[in-house]
């Protein structure tokens, strides 16, 4: 069920971040994992008009917009970087991760997060 819920999520982003958690869980799941993941079938249903959708009329300009905290993780001060990019108006692609590097400045972690923004 997570797997299929996961091939959602391209044109679902609203049900990311709750599939992202559940399946944290799949080594070793509880009946309440269940019922979570139920929810957002039910969801699902109940907004069946929410997803992404992508007319053959829209605008072919691309855009990206990054942005990222600076030593956000209290444990191991790395900061995390997220970023959308658009075809028109459209969105097609966006992530949400901690960089891999712990940054000295506010500025290398904005660095490190336009360089991973572009190489999406």
């Amino acid at each position: 069920m997570i797997g299929s819920l996961m091939y959602l999520t391209s044109s679902r982003p609203d049900i990311m971040f709750v599939v992202r958690a559940c399946a944290r869980f799949q080594v070793t799941p509880k009946v309440s994992h269940l019922h979570a993941v139920k929810r957002i079938f039910r969801y699902l249903k109940g907004q069946p008009k929410s997803g992404l959708w992508y007319p053959k009329d829209s605008p072919f300009d691309l855009e990206a917009y990054t942005d990222s905290d600076y030593a956000g993780a209290s444990l191991d001060k790395k900061s995390t970087t997220g970023s959308y990019h658009f075809l028109g108006r459209r969105l097609i692609s966006w992530q949400c991760k901690k960089q891999t590097v712990v940054a000295n400045s506010t500025t290398e972690a904005e660095y490190v997060a336009i360089a991973n923004c572009c190489g999406q």
